[in-house]
């Protein structure tokens, strides 16, 4: 995802929270199968080398389990914790993004 508009339409949907981040989803319901995700950090997370850090993690864990674990034509955002997404040891990771899409999912 890219634009600021389809971030703001997962914001007031379901949402799931995680110890190393913050799971946003929605259904677009239009009729697209493929799975869109974002990924966002404030600046309360650091300064840019520790935001983009935390960013590639988020994104390598999307990668390994959207595909499996993701809903069809649903739209994902994952927003970074300070000093919790860049350390927290990935296969903790791997479980919290399992767990939150469990419970986001219909």
């Amino acid at each position: 995802m890219k634009a600021r508009k389809q971030y703001l339409a997962c914001n007031n949907k379901r949402r799931q929270g995680t110890p190393a981040f913050l799971l946003q989803a929605r259904n677009r319901n239009d009729g697209d199968p493929t799975i869109n995700v974002g990924f966002t950090c404030s600046k309360k997370v650091g300064n840019a080398v520790a935001r983009n850090r935390a960013k590639r993690r988020l994104r390598e864990v999307a990668r390994l389990l959207l595909p499996e674990h993701g809903q069809a034509g649903w739209d994902y955002v994952l927003i970074g914790r300070k000093d919790v997404t860049a350390s927290r040891d990935f296969s903790k990771l791997l479980s919290d993004l399992k767990y939150a899409l469990t419970k986001v999912s219909p």
